[in-house]
C-alpha cells in the first residue's frame, strides 16, 4: 500500500476501484451517454480517450490528470451526481479547473444523499503508480491509499 496527500476539494471518505487516465478527461464527452442516452453502466463515451473509453465509471475511483474540453463540464458532473451516475470519487494528480471545482462543490452543496469527494494536487508520482483494478481508498483529511 503506498499513501498521497493531496487537497480536499469536496470532502468525504470512500473505497472504491481505480480507473485511471493519463490523458485530460473530457467530462461532456466522458458521460454524456449516459446523462443523455441512458447508459446505466455509466461507461465512458470520450473515443479519444483510448484508457478510459468504454470503461464503466459508475462507482469508480476516477484517476487523471486533469479535466479539459467546453465549459460545460461543471454542470456535466453536478448533472451526474444529481442522477447518481457520477465516480465514487475524482482524484486529480494536477490543481483542479475552476469548472471541474465548481460542479463537484455545487453537487456536494445541493444534492442530497450522494457524496464525491474530490482531491487534487497528488502529484505525477500518484498518477504513474495507480493502475486500473487497484482499491483506492480517500480519507477525510485528502489522505489517498492505494493497494
Amino acid at each position: 500500500m503506498k499513501q498521497f496527500k493531496g487537497r480536499v476539494v469536496t470532502p468525504g471518505e470512500v473505497t472504491a476501484e481505480a480507473v485511471v487516465t493519463k490523458e485530460g478527461f473530457n467530462t461532456l464527452a466522458s458521460l454524456q451517454m449516459a446523462l443523455q442516452f441512458g447508459d446505466k453502466e455509466v461507461k465512458c463515451g470520450d473515443q479519444s480517450n483510448k484508457e478510459l473509453y468504454g470503461k464503466s465509471l459508475l462507482g469508480k475511483a476516477l484517476c487523471l490528470p486533469q479535466t479539459i474540453g467546453s465549459t460545460t463540464g461543471g454542470l456535466v458532473l453536478y448533472c451526474a451526481c444529481s442522477m447518481k451516475k457520477n465516480p465514487a470519487c475524482m482524484l486529480f494528480a494536477n490543481h483542479i479547473d475552476s469548472l471541474a471545482a465548481a460542479g463537484a462543490v455545487l453537487a456536494d452543496v445541493w444534492v442530497d444523499g450522494v457524496t464525491m469527494p474530490v482531491v487534487d494536487s497528488l502529484g505525477e508520482e500518484f498518477l504513474n503508480y495507480v493502475k486500473d483494478g487497484m482499491t483506492v481508498t480517500v480519507k477525510a483529511d485528502g489522505t489517498v491509499e492505494v493497494e
